[in-house]
């Protein structure tokens, strides 16, 4: 019987990468997708690009308020600016805008000249038409106005000045709107840190209310020659030019002090202003409404310049003359010869150093009128006490 030969194994399957045509197909596959992919960015950037530049227009078009806005409900104010606020319209009909002309001058070719005008601020004191304000805002001035909050505008004369403390009241003309005093307060138990508000006219803007807190207490404020008011209050409120003789006041809307200095290398607010303390304030106020004038304590003598002292190298209060009948004339004192040679010298005021007329005028004012002193005194090298008694020399002019 014969056998057959065994058929021969199929061929192996041929790999589908080693397909040219099918390998083909799958390229040609793949480019066409990625140029679909391609044109879809492509349309994609064209639309964004076309959105980019359209934005302004279509923003315009779409959200431009072509009609009034609606207006938001704001609720309550909150309970610091309620209480500003509130300060503010009881106590500004009580702040005044001053202002002051001097006296016309005449130039060389004997045409008058209009003086100019100087302003600033000040405070109704009581119902009779009294107002404060600073010495210096009315300095030698003919002519005196004062325009009210309500817009009137009144003539003003003058009833006292106190340049040691850089006050003057002023009284009202015959004023038709009704006055309202500003509340009284204490500078007495004031604390740093206590919120004060300001009032008053900087640069002749009227009604401006600026705020801040008491910055230091207890300054040293020099006013006229040979004086310096004691006590004064430093601020950060802003005070410029026009403020001064406006009110200082504490959150309770009460005058705390009357703003009178700034210091500024520019002229304007540097956030240090200085206010004469209310207590001083009160009582220099009544006495010139009472008597046209504040009563000076002294002694009855002429000192030397502190510059002419430094000078000499002397540390204390030469004295270059003493007033005839004066009590340092009667207590022996003597002042410098015709020829310049020097002979009393105060260095001391009841167990105090006295190094300048400002350390000797808040002596004085610390004994009081009335009373002695015992100064301490060298003449030749040697020192000695005398006792002196303080007198008023307001109408001296002298310490």
């Amino acid at each position: 019987m014969t056998s057959l030969p065994p058929h021969a194994p199929p061929p192996p399957p041929r790999p589908p990468g080693l397909d040219p045509l099918a390998s083909q197909q799958a390229q040609v596959r793949r480019t066409q997708r990625t140029d679909r992919l391609l044109r879809i960015a492509i349309v994609w950037l064209l639309v964004l690009a076309t959105l980019w530049v359209a934005q302004p227009y279509l923003s315009a078009l779409w959200f431009s308020a072509t009609g009034p806005r609606t207006v938001t409900a704001r609720g309550e104010l909150a309970p610091a600016e309620k209480a500003t606020v509130d300060l503010f319209k009881q106590v500004s009909p009580s702040v005044v805008h001053v202002f002051a002309q001097g006296s016309q001058r005449v130039s060389p070719f004997a045409v008058q000249q209009e003086a100019p005008v100087q302003s600033g601020s000040g405070v109704i004191w009581d119902a009779a038409g009294h107002v404060v304000t600073n010495n210096h805002v009315i300095q030698n001035a003919s002519q005196l106005g004062v325009r009210l909050a309500s817009g009137e505008f009144v003539t003003a004369r003058v009833v006292g000045t106190a340049p040691n403390y850089d006050l003057a009241v002023l009284q009202l003309e015959r004023p038709h709107t009704p006055l309202r005093p500003i509340a009284i307060g204490s500078s007495e138990d004031l604390q740093v840190g206590q919120a004060t508000f300001a009032i008053g006219n900087p640069y002749g803007l009227e009604q401006t209310l600026t705020t801040g807190i008491v910055s230091a207490l207890r300054r040293r404020l020099p006013t006229a020659a040979a004086h310096e008011v004691r006590g004064v209050i430093q601020t950060d409120a802003a005070i410029n030019p026009g403020n001064s003789g406006g009110p200082l006041l504490d959150s309770a809307g009460r005058l705390i002090g009357i703003n009178t200095a700034i210091i500024s290398g520019s002229g304007a607010s540097a956030g240090i202003g200085f206010a004469i303390p209310v207590d001083a304030v009160n009582r220099v106020v009544t006495a010139l409404i009472t008597n046209g004038s504040v009563p000076v304590p002294g002694i009855g003598i002429v000192a030397a310049r502190e510059t002419e002292t430094a000078q000499l190298g002397i540390d204390g209060v030469v004295i270059l003359r003493t007033l005839p009948d004066s009590p340092a004339a009667q207590a022996g004192l003597e002042g410098a010869t015709d020829d310049g040679y020097v002979r009393d010298v105060i260095t001391g005021a009841n167990g105090s150093d006295i190094h300048s007329m400002s350390d000797l005028a808040a002596a004085l004012e610390e004994a009081g009128i009335g009373r002695d002193v015992k100064l301490t005194v060298e003449r030749d090298g040697r020192a000695r006490t005398v006792t002196v008694k303080v007198t008023d020399i307001s109408q001296r002019c002298r310490t």
